[in-house]
């Protein structure tokens, strides 16, 4: 039990992976250090239910190897990633057609090749024929019908474009993809001078799983670095679930660190209250929670919008014969932005003889979403989804902070000299974001701390230089 009058070097509250990324960058200097999480358990909206030998991922963001804090961070070195296929199987006109598919073998962040249709293949006997024209879906706008003669890339032409401009983005460095014009990444990719095709059919889809924004109003820098991560790496997923990233954070942090069931009411620069246990003491104050609850902590601070993510969960003894292929809709036919067979890419999610379905419905959810699914997925699939069991449906109003422009991809993490905040919400919606926030904070922390001197009595010093 935590004694109330009990002093540490710096408290962290919330133990999302920004809190705990951050935690260990300071005990690895250190600095003694507490972490307090009024939830029972670690990881925020990294979450995973466990359900008759399941594991499901309450939201199931997707990560990429190319993401540079997967391995910058301490304490993830025994992390193991399952990858998806090479690139994404795309579902237009009844067809199967992959995309996106690396160049080479190494670890290298290696550019695409010109981007081809490969594995088409035609579509089974048994799968109805996709509608002409998009199904209209509360929440989500959709593209005006397109007439396509040929893959969702488009003439071989249109995908050697498309291969040049990926390659050439993936070699861009960070720092000068932050340095573009800012618009909202539908219009940016309609600038482009790409054809419609291959934005409608590829592009629009692909984004729409990377930032779970079904109408592209995040900010076109945002949208970039996700498509550089893209060609420069693979999809992936956690083994064992979403938690486990969170969970190898905590687990490597120094015993006693992490304390969870306390909920913290009150921050100052010296200080943290807790229900539970008083007022704790410290040198300084990480706020490392969601926006909102970062807000009720420290007035003032702007509360974004949020993108609602719906994740649907279902078990077969017949899986689709997709693989381990991340399965995107380019005709925009239903509720379903992506979904993937998740224990063929990573079987510890699924008992022995069955098969994991996760689907994801971006936006606000139809009605009975899980009928809708079923039909959407009997034909991105060709297969009867008619005796598939139903193992969750995980609705999450608040699941990503949206990033409309003007987006601060770096926004201050360190408010006045002993208080900081860090999250997701202060630089990418995305795993990469929030660890890179907790690296942002962590560093503020320690220059301050390393200055000598009282941190409450000096000048602010100036946030640490951006990171690529």
């Amino acid at each position: 039990m935590l004694e109330p009058a009990y002093q540490a070097d710096v408290v962290v509250v919330g133990a999302g992976v920004a809190g705990l990324s951050a935690a260990h960058r300071l005990t690895s200097a250190g600095v003694t250090t507490m972490v307090l999480e009024a939830a029972h358990g670690v990881g925020g909206r990294m979450a995973t239910e466990k359900v008759d030998g399941f594991r499901l991922d309450r939201i199931g963001q997707l990560l990429s190897t190319a993401y540079p804090e997967l391995r910058l961070t301490p304490g993830l070195g025994t992390l193991v990633l399952r990858p998806f296929a090479p690139g994404v199987l795309l579902h237009g006109d009844g067809r199967h057609h992959r995309a996106g598919v690396q160049a080479g073998t190494g670890g290298a962040r290696g550019a695409l090749h010109a981007v081809r249709a490969l594995a088409s293949a035609p579509r089974p006997p048994s799968a109805p024929r996709p509608p002409r024209r998009p199904v209209a879906v509360p929440g989500r706008q959709v593209s005006a019908p397109r007439s396509r003669s040929g893959a969702p890339l488009g003439t071989a032409v249109d995908q050697a474009r498309l291969g040049a401009a990926l390659t050439r983005l993936a070699g861009t460095p960070a720092e000068r993809l932050l340095a573009r014009p800012e618009l909202p990444a539908g219009e940016a990719l309609a600038a482009r001078g790409l054809p419609a095709r291959t934005i409608d059919g590829f592009l629009r889809p692909l984004l729409a799983a990377l930032l779970c924004d079904p109408d592209l109003t995040t900010s076109s820098r945002c949208a970039d670095l996700a498509l550089r991560a893209f060609a420069g790496g693979r999809l992936c997923l956690p083994e064992g679930g979403a938690e486990a990233l969170p969970e190898l954070l905590a687990s490597t942090l120094p015993p006693g660190t992490v304390h969870t069931g306390v909920r913290v009411t009150s921050v100052s620069t010296t200080s943290v209250t807790t229900a539970e246990h008083g007022e704790i003491r410290c040198r300084a104050v990480l706020v490392a929670t969601g926006a909102r609850a970062a807000a009720e902590l420290l007035p003032g601070l702007r509360v974004p919008e949020f993108h609602p993510v719906t994740v649907v969960h279902h078990t077969t003894d017949e899986p689709p014969a997709t693989g381990a292929s991340l399965l995107l809709d380019a005709d925009l036919g239903g509720p379903v932005a992506h979904t993937a067979v998740v224990s063929r890419v990573d079987p510890s999610r699924a008992p022995a003889g069955r098969a994991l379905v996760s689907s994801t419905v971006l936006g606000r959810p139809p009605g009975d979403v899980d009928t809708a699914v079923r039909m959407h997925l009997a034909r991105l699939y060709g297969v009867s989804t008619a005796r598939w069991e139903t193992l969750a449906v995980h609705h999450t109003a608040e699941a990503v902070p949206a990033m409309r422009p003007p987006h601060d991809l770096r926004r201050p993490v360190r408010l006045l000299a002993g208080l900081y905040v860090c999250g997701d919400h202060r630089d990418t919606s995305t795993v990469q974001g929030a660890l890179h926030s907790g690296h942002r904070a962590s560093a503020a922390i320690l220059a301050d701390l390393g200055a000598g001197r009282s941190l409450h009595v000096a000048d602010p010093v100036p946030t640490v230089p951006r990171a690529a």
